[in-house]
């Protein structure tokens, strides 16, 4: 009996051991998990324009520095600094008394000079009767070619006489500088009772009173490398042929720094005729309306050029689209909704457009692409494909102020 307990032990001991070891088996066998369910679509269709983006600066259409044309006292500044001035705007007198004086001397000869000149007149045409009546010898030829000469020397004094009087006039009427532009016109560089220096020696010489910098319409200059420039001449060149001439300028739209969605526009205005060859690069030049002076020439901004006549493009959502290191890839499911492996395809990317991500290779418009639950999907590990219904009507419009948001 001593030796029975023992045996009986062993063999409890191993029934239980097998009965635990089956147990676990079958709690294994119901925890293993059905293949995760994956939500597939196929790539949006849209017809988009490539666009390139560029930084650049405004720039004046015109810009413009006020010189002092005589030299004078500054009498008045009929401005304020900073502020919008019109085309033909009064902005400096300089003092007019001396040119009045100069104006009303040249005056004066220019009518004594006219005096002689009619007094020689009728000189020359009373010598000129005389050496007609031959019946006397009234006048000799060398008298009367003297008198011709006196005649001349008095015209042509009054010409020079009347060229000083328009001078003088000219001298006058500089006294008073106005805009020759509309724009936004910059500080005074002297104050009034100084002494300004003017005439014919240029900028070297004369005062610089202020500058002028015109505001509506403003350019706004870039650049952009040489094969930007390639694709934009055959661009353009194919435009133009299909136009049969030249076609209407390209369309292209900025933001500021604080924006974004570039919402204003302009067009095309001018591209250099140099590549520099320090840097590949070429000048762009786009002209925007400026009515409120919102743009201000120096102002920084981002402008966005066509780079592609309007073409059929394959756009996912982003949640579509994994990273491997530097590599972009989407999951593509195969035909029906078995659990299935996914097969991963590596995609070129685009811009974004409408909240979609333009696909520009890699994909086919067939395709359906794992459009959520991309984090459930393992190596070599099957899914279930599960179509993505569309949005009702009501629900897209109520979505769409959230997704702005």
């Amino acid at each position: 009996m001593r030796v029975a307990f023992p045996r009986l032990g062993l063999v409890m001991f191993a029934t239980a051991a097998l009965a635990l070891a089956g147990c676990g088996e079958g709690q294994q066998a119901q925890q293993a998990p059905p293949p995760p369910p994956v939500t597939v679509a196929q790539p949006t269709k849209k017809t988009i324009t490539d666009y390139d983006e560029y930084v650049g600066r405004f720039t004046a259409v015109d810009l413009i520095q006020v010189y002092a044309r005589v030299s004078g006292y500054l009498d008045k500044i009929n401005f304020i600094d900073g502020q919008i001035v019109k085309q033909g705007d009064l902005l400096f007198n300089v003092d007019k008394r001396p040119f009045q004086v100069a104006l009303e001397q040249a005056q004066a000869n220019l009518a004594r000079s006219q005096a002689d000149l009619d007094f020689a007149i009728s000189d020359l045409q009373r010598a000129t009767t005389l050496l007609q009546d031959r019946s006397s010898v009234a006048i000799s030829k060398q008298a009367f070619d003297q008198r011709q000469q006196t005649e001349r020397s008095a015209r042509a004094q009054v010409a020079a006489n009347d060229a000083a009087v328009r001078a003088a006039q000219l001298d006058l009427e500089f006294t008073e500088l106005r805009s020759p532009v509309a724009g936004r016109i910059g500080d005074r560089r002297v104050a009034v009772g100084n002494l300004v220096t003017g005439g014919q020696g240029g900028t070297n010489t004369n005062t610089l009173l202020a500058t002028i910098v015109s505001i509506d319409p403003i350019y706004f200059e870039f650049t952009f490398d040489e094969a930007s420039y390639i694709r934009y001449q055959r661009m353009t060149n194919k435009r133009n042929s299909v136009a049969g001439g030249p076609g209407d300028p390209i369309p292209v739209r900025l933001e500021l720094i604080d924006e974004t969605g570039f919402p204003h526009q302009g067009t095309m205005d001018f591209i250099d005729n140099v590549i520099q060859e320090s840097t590949g690069t070429i000048r762009g030049r786009a002209k925007f309306a400026n009515p409120t002076a919102q743009f201000t020439p120096g102002m920084f901004g981002r402008i966005r050029v066509p780079s592609s006549e309007p073409h059929e493009a394959l756009l996912v959502p982003d949640v579509a689209i994994g990273t491997e290191q530097t590599r972009k890839f989407v999951y593509v499911m195969g035909p029906g909704s078995d659990p299935q492996a996914p097969q991963m395809k590596y995609v070129t990317l685009g811009r974004v457009v409408d909240g979609l991500r333009v696909i520009t290779s890699g994909i086919e418009g067939g395709d359906r692409v794992v459009v959520n639950g991309l984090m459930r999907i393992r190596p070599g590990s099957k899914v279930v494909a599960q179509e993505e219904q569309a949005k009702p009507p009501a629900a897209a419009a109520a979505a769409k102020p959230a997704a702005a948001n």
